[in-house]
């Protein structure tokens, strides 16, 4: 028996309840724009305008930007089946990357997620732990030549190509080397053009303008590499035990019918996606933050030391990397990848005592959540023992929630970690990342979160630290 879509609890409307407060002077068509040009600065200024709940117009629908945790987890977790992704923007994300697992609004959502479930299963993860170091030592040695000649790299294009070619060998099992440059582009297109299409959807994508043509172009080059990664493991009948193989032996219990191609595409398509985008971006503001912060980085290097005494990182090593860890989990807090997602009310709701109506849109910042004052002391500064389990235990569960929450948490937050924890460990025992001085970092929000200008970095040798 399905859940029931709650309106009442404590968000139940009161006698004389109010709207949530927000500007009157900004119109639908000009919150768009404002939200497209610079989302981040358009929603700090209106949560410290207006508070923890806000009211905008969204294009054609009622918009509340959310930022309280108590709210968000009303959103995500206790009240979940009344805020789904049925909205135009979302939509609009399905031409890029189909009906997978992200998107996916209808009733197959749930059997989508128990086909995948079983590949990201902790046991199976350990599994890919050498894969992720093996790849990035490769990357390493072709480092070698820009650390001696003294030459930068912008750290941003490394992290994506090294997330790219890991997600393609542990989730599919085919080495994405060739097509790195080809993929990259394609993303990096679609990151900058989508998110001002969602912004401002005129003219629609079936007409001929520059920039429609410039999405389909990038969509269809995707599409090209992963229908010929479809293509070839049908015609090998290879069965690996990865993801691929996983969708492509999966049968509907009712009729007994395997995944269409398409649905397959979709799956695919959405992986490669977020299986990468999200932790390469993790990495990149992780070398930034480590290069700003001597001190943090010193104590990264002698945990590291006396761990691993000179050892490759394993999957075994990382529950005695707790400092580590802990950098991580404070990048994730400053500089969230994902840092915005978007539900739609089904029906009217209660949030804080304000009435939410039926069909509103509803934008959750957890780059703005991430600094509220009353739950982070100092929260502009970078300080990874706030993740200590001493400081960590009275925080409210949404004051932090980089990879969502509730039944639609994502799939893959596990994996992301271990990844950006063996990478972080693989890399830190060889180099030290230097920002170019004088080079400008600011956060450009684009479907996740990136440098805007890149990162160009100096490598420099890591003291006392040999790779065995």
């Amino acid at each position: 028996m399905s859940e029931p879509i709650h309106t009442a609890s404590a968000f139940a409307p009161t006698p004389g309840v109010k709207r949530p407060p927000g500007p009157r002077t900004l119109s639908s068509l000009n919150s768009a724009l404002a939200l497209g040009r610079d989302p981040i600065r358009f929603a700090l200024d209106m949560w410290h305008r207006y508070g923890d709940i806000v009211r905008i117009r969204f294009l054609f629908w009622q918009g509340y930007l959310v930022f309280h945790p108590d709210q968000i987890k009303h959103i995500l977790q206790d009240n979940h089946r009344n805020y789904t992704k049925d909205f135009f923007t979302l939509n609009a994300f399905k031409a890029f990357v189909g009906n997978g697992l992200v998107t996916n609004n209808g009733n197959s959502w749930l059997q989508q997620r128990r086909l995948m479930q079983p590949a990201f299963h902790r046991k199976r993860l350990a599994a890919f732990g050498t894969l992720i170091t093996g790849t990035t030592v490769e990357m390493l040695e072709r480092w070698q030549g820009f650390a001696e000649q003294g030459q930068p790299l912008d750290i941003a294009v490394e992290m994506m190509r090294l997330t790219l070619r890991v997600v393609g060998r542990s989730l599919f099992t085919i080495d994405l080397s060739n097509e790195t440059e080809t993929v990259s582009r394609a993303v990096t297109t679609l990151s900058k053009l989508m998110l001002e299409y969602m912004s401002a959807p005129f003219p629609p994508l079936w007409v001929s303008t520059p920039r429609n043509r410039r999405i389909t172009s990038a969509i269809r080059t995707l599409d090209t590499v992963v229908q010929d990664i479809i293509t070839a493991r049908r015609q090998q009948h290879m069965e690996s035990g990865d993801l691929l193989s996983m969708l492509l032996s999966a049968r509907d219990e009712e009729t007994g019918e395997g995944m269409s191609d398409k649905q397959v595409r979709d799956e695919v398509m959405t992986l490669l996606f977020a299986g990468h985008e999200t932790t390469a971006n993790l990495l990149a503001w992780t070398w930034y933050v480590l290069s700003q912060h001597p001190e943090v980085e010193r104590r990264l290097h002698e945990e590291l030391e006396a761990v691993l005494t000179g050892q490759r990182p394993s999957v075994e090593h990382l529950s005695n990397l707790p400092y580590s860890r802990m950098v991580l989990e404070e990048t994730l807090r400053l500089y969230p990848p994902a840092w915005s997602l978007a539900r739609k009310a089904r029906a009217g709701d209660c949030l804080g005592g304000y009435a939410i109506p039926a069909k509103s849109v509803i934008l959750l910042i957890p780059y703005v959540t991430h600094r509220h004052p009353a739950f982070w002391e100092e929260p502009e500064r970078f300080d990874p023992e706030r993740f200590t389990p001493e400081r960590s235990a009275g925080c409210p569960r949404f004051a932090y929630f980089p990879f969502g929450g509730g039944p639609r948490q994502c799939i893959g937050n596990a994996f992301a970690l271990m990844e950006a924890h063996l990478i972080l460990a693989t890399v830190a025992q060889r180099y030290r990342l230097h920002l170019v001085p004088g080079h400008t970092v600011e956060p450009e929000a684009l479907l996740t979160l990136r440098p805007r200008y890149g990162l160009p970095m100096m490598l420099k040798p890591a003291e006392h630290l040999q790779l065995r």
